[in-house]
């Protein structure tokens, strides 16, 4: 079965529609695509009943181990109480959405013309960085979404460089598991956070991403090593942002672990 088990869409920071999401899944001859957006569950309720495609309700936590310094993101699938889910990362939102709205104050000082009530917003609520620099990307006042523009404002210390306060990567995974869903670190080649799995699987981990853009061969062969002595299984997705960033639906699709782990017994939207 072909499934992409990890895209984004305007209910978090992608540029697409979830039908769009669904329509290039489609038009990929996948049979199963998830909409995996971040902190929030806002999409569940969106997902259509009927696409001749099964199309998948998941949700990706921003997760830090701040002992280590380092970031692990984890997926979730299956989930059956939502609210839990939404109650962990509502503060979250709330703090991207209050340093976003700070960094178009920032902007406009600086004499950019953002004009807020033209900004999209992420399920028509929160503001992302990315909705600001499509903006000004849109308006020509910058050549490109991640280039020098965004380096020296966005990052290094500049103007805009402001922390987001990210979510224990151990309680991510509490959160997914009394959500009743199943949980999957992902892209760890990205964020090199192998040593954080044993802690991972003692809190519950499920599955691991192997197929993604940013884990490189000598990453996937780490993870196979993981996967195999704590017999988790193994997904894979495109990390879809639709035009945000290259990668489109279906150009990375998940090993047949992970699709009979998280489509076995599937009702559509869970």
């Amino acid at each position: 079965m072909k499934a992409d088990l990890h895209t984004h869409s305007t209910f978090s920071d992608g540029a697409d529609s979830i039908a769009a999401i669904i329509e290039k899944a489609r038009q990929k001859g996948l049979d199963a695509v998830a909409i995996t957006d971040h902190n929030t569950t806002a999409h569940f309720e969106h997902i259509p009943e009927d696409n001749g495609i099964r199309v998948i309700a998941g949700v990706e936590i921003s997760g830090v181990c701040r002992d280590a310094g380092v970031k692990a993101h984890i997926l979730g699938y299956r989930i059956q109480n939502p609210e839990i889910i939404s109650a962990l990362t509502a503060p979250l939102l709330e703090q991207r959405n209050s340093i976003s709205e700070k960094q178009v104050e920032i902007l406009t000082g600086l004499g950019y013309r953002i004009e807020p009530e033209k900004l999209a917003r992420a399920g028509g609520k929160v503001l992302y960085e990315i909705h600001i620099l499509d903006r000004l990307v849109s308006t020509g006042q910058i050549p490109e979404l991640f280039g020098e523009f965004f380096e020296t404002t966005f990052n290094n210390g500049g103007p805009c460089d402001f922390g987001v306060d990210y979510i224990d990567y151990v309680e991510a995974v509490k959160a997914i598991k009394e959500a009743g869903g199943l949980a999957v670190l992902a892209h760890p080649g990205w964020q090199q956070n192998f040593p954080l799995i044993p802690a991972l699987v003692q809190a519950g981990l499920d599955g691991l991403e192997l197929n993604h853009h940013t884990n490189s061969e000598k990453d996937k062969e780490t993870i196979r090593e993981y996967a195999g002595r704590y017999g988790l299984f193994l997904t894979g997705g495109s990390d879809s942002h639709g035009r945000y960033e290259p990668h489109n639906v279906g150009d990375f699709l998940s090993e047949q672990s992970g699709v009979d782990a998280i489509l076995g017994g599937w009702q559509n939207g869970v």
